[in-house]
């Protein structure tokens, strides 16, 4: 007999019955009374009155019985908290049952119990469970760890089952690895600056040799652990890929892609002559190739990734164009992608094969399919030169069929071919004036409106062409009202004498006449144009124009790097970054490609935000009211975020600690700071220690690391990273420009809002050659400290505007304060005594500074490198006071006391200000 039988709807006072067999003696009725709670709890009746009785048959040696209570357990422990907490003593009992499957059923329920109260009562037979002598219940306990950090993440810290987890990555069993590496991996998503997969060559060996051993989706969550790994040179790098080459192999598609992307990361690394490269490439196809004899929805999500590794490396299948053209039964949406595909991998070895195919799938039934094929022959004629003519044949071929769409189609395409061929194939002009009459859509309207305008002086009648869509101007859509408005005055300024009723009528229609504000727009430019210099309107008008570039709809070069990241995941089916679909994720990462120099540049960056927008900057608050608040700010900076710098006191590095402040309201110690100093704060005290430069380090202000400060997502292409320096008391602003657009950039020139310090360039941005694509260069720009003042939040925040010939843009960044530390600022030590006797208690504030090993003198050095003056020290009970003096641009005094005692790594810093009067 089937289970059907519990589904199976029963008389008057079920719930009564249901309850009198689950508290009957025979263990037969007893489970088939569970059974028939579960039936009804799957079908969506509400059983959670029975709790109690479910609960009290967790006490039994029937594994079937216990699962199906555990089961229930999960479903309905969150609405009856209180009565979830009678469960706990059985969790622990089974825990520890001889049975390891009752061991890791017990533990697997556990992590899914998401009720608060009794997740501390769990700790104690999950930390048994991590460390259980069968692989079995570990694998299920690594897993249990991710449930239980979304539950309660301050707990597992507190308890060290991260640092439990991290040890069994070094386990004996494959898939303890690989459960232990998918946990960390769940983790580390939704605390990106945790560093919990502290991966490095030993753990990494590790991963490969348990890679081999693992099932399917173990494979799967160590090549996702691998390819975020960075490896530290090429010879690393290659010896992971020849490790994971094997998994192209795998029956599994989902383990197949998940290894291509490692070796498409990976092979970044790699120099393009090594010999290796070039077998990897080969490598590659085959299981590529094998993805597409899949079902058509695998075949599609396979597809979406392979138009990726196209775009990137087309080298891989170039040479598989067969395996792409469109079968009879292929449904539409895999059709379609193919054809993309097609395209992108034309070349003038193929061409005539993908031309014969193409034109073929213009005479099929399906509209769609016909409308893409015919725009993949004009794509074709784009990219491939040599084809063009054979593609303007076919094209015409396809017109003289007169199917209405077909013809729509070609007409656009057409338009296109004469932007990039000009002067070239005109003569088919009047062969498409003929079918003027059969075309509907309005993007086909367009297209032939703009050829007839462009080509007015070679077309007899074309006034009588334009003036016949100009019958029905109101019912056109805005897309043919712009372009007829545009063709004639083209005509115009080509025919003057017979079209000038024309143009005038046309003024009027788009002026008066219309409610669209942009065909407005444009009729009074042209109108003012031709009414006050034709000469110039005509420079204008008849410009020109650009060729247009071969294949305009690749994805953007730093937008392509991070999905090549995300191969195997919903971002590549998508073609989207996980940012711009996954909601509330704080754990999204921006990742990109590692450099091929090997030098261990990072695979993930996290966003830029706000520090880089878009848009313009938003006006400060007010202007600077008196010396008071300027010195509170300073004293009282926001030391909080990495992407907000620190400014005032990370002067020595390592960690920043705030203690109580000496007074209160002058400048109290900041009340949110830094954990840590490994995240990029830069600035202050602790940069100018640089710790990890030593005392041998040679003497000089400190720079910070370059930044991105504008990423080219958001500027059109164009990527500006950058840094401050203070050399030879000048403030430079270090930027390198990088063009990642496929146009060349020219006309640079940069503009700062008001600030607090009234920076601003001293000079031009001295960018003297165009900016080709893929190019980068670096500029130094001073910067004088007299342009206009305007109080900033945060107080070292500037907002910077960059225009080049295709647009302006805007971005903000945070310089370090110590760039405005002027070289007099060393205060006469009598000066100094009786200035710091005469701050007040409320006019200084007190910070710690964790973690320094250097000596008084060594700091007092590496200080001065950066205008931080000693001008006393006294030795107090074996501990060094050194006195210093800091001068900013502005005339405003920073007085400092700098408690340094041997052997113990934390100082202490007090300062106070005052301002010249």
């Amino acid at each position: 007999m089937t289970d059907s039988k519990y589904f199976t709807t029963t008389k008057k006072g079920e719930i009564f019955e249901l309850k009198a067999e689950l508290n009957s003696d025979k263990k037969e009725k007893k489970k088939e009374a569970v059974k028939k709670v579960i039936a009804s709890m799957t079908v969506g009746k509400d059983v959670s009155a029975l709790f109690p009785d479910v609960v009290n048959c967790m006490q039994t040696d029937n594994l079937e019985l216990k699962k199906l209570v555990y089961l229930y357990l999960m479903n309905y422990a969150k609405s009856q908290p209180d009565m979830a907490i009678m469960a706990v003593n059985t969790f622990v009992k089974d825990c520890e049952d001889p049975n390891p499957l009752i061991r890791a059923l017990a533990v697997r329920t556990m992590g899914c119990i998401r009720v608060d109260k009794i997740t501390e009562y769990l700790c104690e037979p999950l930390r048994k469970c991590l460390k259980d002598e069968d692989p079995y219940v570990r694998k299920t306990a690594a897993v249990c760890v991710a449930k239980l950090h979304d539950i309660n993440a301050q707990l597992v810290e507190d308890q060290g089952f991260l640092d439990t987890l991290k040890d069994l990555i070094s386990d004996s069993n494959p898939m303890v690895v690989a459960n232990a590496v998918a946990a960390l991996s769940e983790i580390a998503e939704s605390h990106p600056n945790s560093n919990l997969l502290d991966l490095n060559p030993q753990s990494i060996n590790k991963l490969l040799t348990a890679l081999n051993e693992c099932t399917e989706w173990g494979q799967i969550f160590i090549l996702d652990c691998l390819a975020n790994y960075t490896p530290r040179d090429d010879r690393e790098s290659q010896s992971i890929c020849e490790r994971v080459t094997p998994r192209l192999s795998h029956a599994n598609s989902a383990v197949v892609l998940s290894a291509v992307k490692v070796l498409m990361k990976f092979m970044e690394m790699l120099p393009k002559d090594l010999d290796y490269y070039g077998t990897l490439l080969k490598k590659l196809a085959p299981p590529l190739v094998t993805l597409l004899s899949a079902e058509p929805e695998l075949q599609y999500v396979a597809l979406r990734n392979i138009n990726l590794i196209v775009q990137k490396r087309p080298e891989i299948l170039k040479h598989e164009m067969k395996v792409f053209f469109v079968k009879y039964n292929d449904p539409i949406y895999v059709k379609l992608e193919k054809l993309d595909i097609m395209i992108r991998l034309a070349s003038q070895a193929n061409i005539a094969q993908v031309l014969a195919e193409l034109k073929e799938y213009a005479t099929e039934v399906d509209v769609d399919f016909v409308r893409k094929a015919v725009r993949a022959i004009g794509r074709c004629a784009i990219k491939v030169e040599q084809s063009a003519e054979r593609c303007v044949s076919t094209l015409l071929d396809l017109i003289q069929t007169k199917v209405n769409y077909v013809v729509q189609e070609a007409i656009v395409v057409i338009k296109d071919i004469f932007r990039k061929y000009p002067n070239k194939y005109e003569s088919v002009i009047a062969t498409l004036c003929e079918n003027l009459d059969s075309l509907d859509e309005p993007e086909a309207r367009a297209a032939m409106i703009w050829i007839v305008g462009e080509y007015a002086e070679r077309i007899d009648n074309a006034d009588e062409l334009l003036e016949s869509f100009l019958e029905g101007f109101h019912d056109e859509s805005t897309q043919v009202q712009l372009q007829l408005l545009t063709a004639i005055v083209k005509l115009f300024l080509k025919k003057p004498t017979e079209t000038q009723e024309l143009v005038q009528q046309v003024l009027s229609l788009a002026t008066q006449d219309s409610d669209n504000p942009d065909l407005r727009d444009r009729g009074y430019i042209y109108w003012r144009l031709l009414s006050t210099d034709p000469v110039a309107a005509k420079e204008v008008v008849l410009a020109e124009k650009p060729l247009i570039s071969e294949e305009t709809d690749l994805i953007e070069p730093t937008l392509l790097e991070e999905l090549i990241c995300h191969i195997g995941t919903l971002a590549s089916v998508y073609h989207k970054p996980p940012s711009a679909f996954v909601e509330g994720s704080r754990g999204v990462m921006h990742k990109r490609l590692p450099a091929r120099t090997g030098s261990g540049e990072g695979t993930e960056c996290p966003d830029v935000g706000n520090a880089a927008g878009g848009s313009a900057p938003e006006a400060a608050p007010s202007i600077i009211p008196s010396q008071g608040d300027l010195l509170g700010d300073l004293l009282n900076l926001d030391l909080a975020p990495p992407t907000t710098p620190a400014v005032l006191l990370p002067l020595l590095g390592g960690d920043i600690g705030g203690s109580p402040a000496m007074g209160a309201g002058f400048g109290a110690a900041p009340a949110v700071m830094p954990a840590s100093l490994n995240a990029p704060v830069g600035g202050g005290l602790g940069d100018l220690f640089d710790l990890g430069g030593g005392v041998g380090m040679p003497m000089g202000a400190y720079i910070p690391p370059k930044t991105v400060w504008l990423p080219a997502m958001k500027a059109k292409g164009l990527e500006i990273s950058g840094t401050f320096a203070r050399r030879a008391g000048v403030i430079q602003m270090e930027l390198v420009l990088t063009n990642k657009a496929m146009s060349v950039m020219t006309d640079f020139a940069i503009q700062f809002n008001r600030n607090s310090f009234g920076l601003a360039p001293a000079g031009p941005l001295q960018v003297l050659t165009p900016l080709g694509p893929n190019q980068t260069i670096e500029v130094s720009l001073p910067l004088s400290t007299v342009g206009p003042v305007m109080k900033m939040d945060p107080l070292n925040n500037l907002q910077v505007a960059v225009k080049n010939n295709i647009d302006v843009f805007y971005f903000s960044c945070q310089y370090p304060i110590s760039m405005l530390f002027v070289e007099d600022g060393k205060m006469e030590r009598q000066v100094f005594l009786a200035t710091w006797k005469d701050i007040p208690n409320d006019n200084e504030s007190q910070f710690q500074i964790q973690d320094c090993h250097l000596n008084s003198e060594a700091a007092s050095n590496k200080l001065q490198g950066s205008n931080i003056f000693t001008i006393a020290k006294r030795t107090v009970e074996g501990q060094d006071m050194l006195y210093m003096s800091i001068k900013l641009s502005n005339g405003i005094w920073v007085l400092a006391e700098l408690k340094v005692q041997a052997g113990n790594p934390n100082y202490t810093v007090s300062s106070g200000t005052r301002r010249d009067r």
